[in-house]
């Protein structure tokens, strides 16, 4: 997804937390219980992110990743319809031990063009179907805008039910299209369109009612205020704490705060921003499904080296094993 800046488009960030009969009791129960009973296990961080000049060979990509220590990687470019080739890479990427985190469509599955629409709706769908061929663990796009000029830019109706319910019946139409039995679809978070909190992400997994549904975490998407922004803390354990069983995939970058006469976050590596790593690499170690944290957004190599580094070397002082 094209990196873009985030403007005070401001919710509460935590106000009263939904009671758990309103969320659906028996999901919040296991998911306590799943919680504690995993607290002092730590599984290890499966980091990932681009390869710059990406050998073309399944065989040389995946060795590529491991020589930077990834365990994660990006699907590599490759057409729905090229099953060699798919082949291939599955095979390359199991041999080494690299899993792929996530296919990428970024589209906006909710355009005013009935016809865009279509189009990207094919696109998604075809997405979901690559990875579950591939082996990703998810194909991931943001649940879309009715913003007239910016495919994920701002608007009021983001936030409504209307855009709720649209986001169910197509995540629920890509899902039985494919019908995945391992490969996940998500949307992504975002701060100014569903699902822009940990309560809107756990709704839309209860309404869309797929086992094939799952949670993409982005928390920097989420932090849409001073309160998130100072408090990243509190809603990072508030993600881990709801969505846990149902994370598939985890973006990892950071966030600054630029200041000017409006509220203005900007994006920079992990470790140069205020999002605090420490609980956010402990909780993530602590799903026994070991969704991968995978970088991104970055403008050039030297960027996603000191990254890398940084959120290796920090799992290692917290003893969260490669």
């Amino acid at each position: 997804m094209k990196k873009f800046n985030r403007r005070s488009f401001c919710k509460s960030a935590f106000g009263s937390t939904l009671a758990a009969a309103a969320l659906g009791s028996p999901a919040l129960l296991v998911r306590s219980q799943s919680t504690e009973a995993n607290a002092s296990k730590r599984y290890s961080i499966r980091l990932g992110g681009p390869i710059f000049h990406a050998p073309e060979d399944p065989e040389e990509l995946a060795l590529a990743h491991r020589r930077l220590n990834y365990r994660a990687a990006y699907c590599p470019n490759v057409d729905l319809g090229q099953r060699d080739r798919i082949q291939a890479i599955s095979k390359a990427f199991e041999k080494h031990g690299v899993v792929i985190a996530e296919v990428g469509r970024w589209v906006n599955l909710m355009d005013a063009d009935a016809e865009k629409r279509k189009a990207n709706f094919k696109f998604v769908t075809d997405g979901l179907a690559l990875a579950e061929e591939i082996g990703a663990l998810c194909c991931v796009d943001i649940a879309g805008s009715f913003n007239p000029t910016s495919w994920f830019g701002p608007h009021p109706d983001n936030i409504s039910p209307r855009f709720f319910d649209a986001a169910v019946e197509n995540a629920r139409k890509i899902i039985d299209a494919v019908k995945p039995k391992r490969a996940k679809f998500c949307y992504e978070m975002m701060g100014w369109a569903l699902p822009d909190s940990p309560d809107s992400a756990l709704k839309l997994v209860q309404a869309v009612d797929r086992d094939a549904f799952g949670v993409h975490l982005d928390p920097c998407n989420l932090i849409n205020c001073p309160s998130r922004f100072y408090d990243n803390t509190g809603l990072l354990n508030e993600c881990f704490d709801k969505l846990g069983p149902w994370i598939v995939s985890c973006h990892a970058k950071d966030l600054v705060w630029e200041i000017e006469m409006n509220v203005h976050f900007k994006e920079v590596r992990p470790g140069a921003g205020s999002l605090d790593y420490r609980t956010l690499l402990t909780r993530l170690s602590q799903l026994p499904k070991r969704p991968p944290l995978m970088l991104e957004h970055l403008p050039n190599a030297e960027e996603y080296d000191a990254a890398r580094k940084h959120l290796l070397e920090l799992a290692g002082k917290l003893g969260i094993g490669e």
